[in-house]
């Protein structure tokens, strides 16, 4: 493995040094993706500045963290789960419905939520080849098609991160340790 180095407000190239200082005034420390994404200016400038946009959407806070989520999920990411399974408890996502995001499974008690979070994996899993069925079933479902945009928002922020993460194999912060995460492994029927 090839490390990736995690920059800090005092060592990072000099135009991440801002963007890392917002960070930590955020977040109260520099989690450990951002830390990396800081070796590319630009990168951190994307990252942070999209986060904000997205936080922007119509989508209401739970929504967003359901996007974050699922898209996080689907691309595996040991990395993401965790932080936006923090974030979304902290904001009042009912565990359940989270539990059954980061088991790839139905939400049962939440249709609309339900909707979401199928779109949003599927957006990801099809690489946005989403049947025109699926695409209605979302809209009937109360969502709009500026939501399906501020989806696709969503989804291309996690899939910067996910990946980051895929390549720089970012450690988990220990903050979000405690809600830790692997991908289940699907058991084949006999």
């Amino acid at each position: 493995m090839t490390a990736f180095t995690r920059f800090d407000e005092t060592n990072a190239p000099a135009e991440s040094k801002a963007g890392l200082r917002a960070v930590k005034a955020k977040y109260g420390f520099v989690p450990n993706l951002m830390a990396e994404l800081a070796a590319a200016p630009a990168a951190l400038d994307a990252y942070t500045t999209l986060s904000t946009v997205f936080g922007q959407t119509t989508l209401s806070p739970v929504e967003q963290q359901v996007v974050l989520l699922a898209t996080s999920v689907e691309n595996g990411c040991h990395y993401c789960v965790p932080v936006h399974s923090t974030i979304a408890l902290n904001i009042g996502l009912d565990r359940e419905i989270l539990l059954a995001i980061r088991e790839g499974r139905e939400i049962a008690d939440d249709m609309r939520l339900e909707a979401l979070r199928r779109f949003t994996t599927l957006v990801v899993e099809q690489r946005g080849l989403v049947e025109p069925a699926e695409l209605e079933a979302f809209l009937e479902a109360g969502f709009t098609k500026a939501n399906v945009l501020e989806v696709i928002t969503g989804v291309s922020l996690k899939t910067m991160s996910n990946y980051t993460h895929r390549l720089a194999e970012t450690p988990l912060d220990d903050a979000f340790k405690p809600m830790a995460w692997s991908k289940p492994i699907l058991q084949l029927a006999e």
